[in-house]
């Protein structure tokens, strides 16, 4: 679904990333690890054609170098952003409606509505209250359903467990696989090693802008290096 190949990117002078390529396949979960300043989020954030990049990204094959930013949603492909970045002054519906910004059919909306509910009960409680009164677990979910409401095939998520609690860390974990169930497809960034690998088909570890290990989620818990640089300081499961 998702192909970069040989991508550098470059931030005033710096190399940021060094020539990463990964893949995403269809109906899998895949996860990029890494260290603060390892390049993940900057991945992220050159497959959405947010900072200029040399090498090649595609999605189905499309050329994402030639999609604008705001239009690539309409190729149904959508991030959660790190930080959750929800609309603080908008109550919880309203949030989840601005999810669906690129779709015209209001029937399925509503019922996708319903069905994001389910999925988060806490939200329902909660479908009139103002985001920014929300707790950091609550905005998580916000965050993340928003970005459902899309009805997205590839779902991006940029540390979905940064600040969290471990008791909800393992929450959102849970609702990653749900999700996962209903056939999305996932590019989960994450330092959380431990729990990403737990739940991914395939895991890439990125190292200063490098690619350094790869291979099944299962396969990288049992890797001396992964376990010795990430897994010693993780969450246990």
């Amino acid at each position: 679904m998702l192909e970069l190949k040989d991508v550098h990117v470059y931030y005033e002078g710096i190399h940021a990333l060094k020539g990463i390529s990964l893949r995403v396949e269809e109906a899998s979960i895949v996860t990029l690890i890494g260290a603060n300043g390892a390049g993940k989020s900057t991945t992220l954030k050159a497959i959405c054609n947010m900072i200029p990049y040399q090498g090649s990204i595609t999605l189905k094959g499309q050329d994402l170098k030639k999609i604008k930013t705001h239009e690539i949603v309409y190729l149904g492909m959508t991030m959660v952003p790190e930080g959750r970045r929800i609309f603080t002054n908008l109550n919880v519906t309203e949030n989840l409606e601005l999810g669906a910004f690129a779709r015209k059919d209001r029937k399925k909306i509503e019922r996708d509505l319903e069905w994001v509910f389910s999925l988060f009960p806490r939200l329902k409680e909660r479908e009139k209250q103002q985001g920014g009164t929300l707790s950091g677990g609550e905005q998580q979910m916000l965050a993340l359903g928003r970005a459902l409401m899309s009805r997205p095939k590839l779902l991006m998520m940029d540390e979905p467990s940064l600040g969290l609690a471990p008791f909800l860390v393992k929450d959102i974990f849970k609702m990653i696989e749900t999700i996962h169930q209903e056939k999305v497809t996932i590019l989960l960034i994450e330092q959380n090693a431990q729990m990403a690998l737990n739940v991914a088909d395939y895991g890439y570890v990125l190292e200063t802008g490098l690619v350094v290990i790869e291979g099944p989620g299962k396969e990288l818990i049992d890797s001396p290096k992964v376990k010795e640089a990430y897994l010693g300081r993780e969450v246990e499961v």
